[in-house]
């Protein structure tokens, strides 16, 4: 059985867990008090952003408020840990995300992961990431970028906000890929590693749709690609990586996760709830402000993309040999 399979039917495995009658009682009930979402970052930041907006709508659809607790730390893992141990009763809910699929191979000696201790939910929006290199950078297409690279090997600083997270995991999943040389400098976060960049102090970097775009728009980095299968809406004159480098595809995305033993009626409530949200044309409009797009579907479709991404990023953990920090 593959991987993929395996952690499918374990995360699956917490949908059937109580009978039909139980399961209409206890979404009649449910929610009587506040709920709370735990987000894996500081506030201000995309995840925080696409929390918040999601709350909002919850609140008036659950007739509950939604309370947004920023918990971040750990890439991921110490948000992870306070909702795998909260009581599954559907008060405490997890934004997921993309390193806590990664986290499952860069801490494997983890007591807690996703695919073992979360009931997904909802998936909630996908993100593209963008090959950005500083306007004196000599190249200006992703071929031209490869070319060089080779041409210079171990010559070519890429950024990233951080060691084992997806602005590092795209460039190594590119490496991978390409048989590129280039060396790795993390930065304490996008805002550094933007500046280091800007001033020259490394020549690329693979950053989030939404926290890159402001620095193309104005000229201040350039875009030679971006990480989607075809060309993004806010960046139409930007050719998908996968022109040059075939089946290289990278997506962020976010969704809800609840401790594992939560009553199936539950997850099915928030599941509808939340997709209702996603359809609000208002809720669109703010994603695509800030370079995201609703990434609707149910609670199996949640848990099969945790799951190859799982499987996905393992590969690449491997193959670049990353240790957490």
């Amino acid at each position: 059985m593959k991987l993929t399979r395996r952690i499918v039917l374990h995360l699956a495995a917490a949908v059937a867990a109580l009978p039909a009658v139980s399961r209409a009682a206890k979404a009649q009930a449910y929610p009587s008090r506040p709920v709370t979402l735990i987000v894996f970052v500081p506030a201000g930041g995309t995840p925080d952003i696409i929390a918040r907006l999601l709350g909002q709508s919850l609140s008036q659809r659950l007739g509950q408020s939604v309370v947004i607790d920023n918990r971040p730390g750990g890439g991921g893992n110490l948000a992870l840990q306070a909702v795998a141990r909260a009581p599954a009763d559907g008060y405490t809910l997890l934004l997921v995300a993309t390193p806590h699929a990664i986290n499952v191979t860069l801490y494997e000696k983890s007591p807690v992961t996703v695919t073992r201790d979360i009931v997904p939910v909802a998936s909630l929006n996908s993100d593209s990431f963008v090959l950005l290199v500083n306007p004196s950078f000599p190249a200006k297409t992703v071929a031209e970028f490869i070319a060089q690279a080779k041409a210079s090997p171990g010559k070519i600083n890429v950024a990233s906000s951080g060691t084992g997270n997806l602005s590092h995991l795209s460039g190594e999943l590119f490496r991978m890929m390409t048989g590129v040389e280039v060396v790795h400098v993390p930065y304490r976060g996008t805002p550094a590693a933007h500046s280091g960049l800007m001033a020259g102090d490394v020549h690329a970097m693979f950053d989030a749709t939404g926290s890159a775009l402001p620095h193309v728009q104005s000229g201040a980095l350039r875009a030679l690609g971006v990480s989607a299968t075809s060309r993004l809406p806010v960046l139409p004159d930007i050719p998908p990586i996968s022109d040059t480098v075939p089946g290289y595809a990278v997506i962020g995305w976010l969704g809800i996760g609840a401790p594992k033993g939560t009553p199936p009626a539950i997850v099915e409530r928030l599941d509808r709830e939340i997709n209702a949200a996603l359809a609000e044309p208002a809720m669109k409009a703010r994603m695509m402000d800030i370079g995201s797009e609703p990434l609707p579907g149910s609670a199996s479709d949640f848990a099969k993309l945790i799951a190859e991404e799982t499987e996905k990023w393992a590969k690449v953990v491997k193959f670049a040999d990353i240790k957490p920090e």
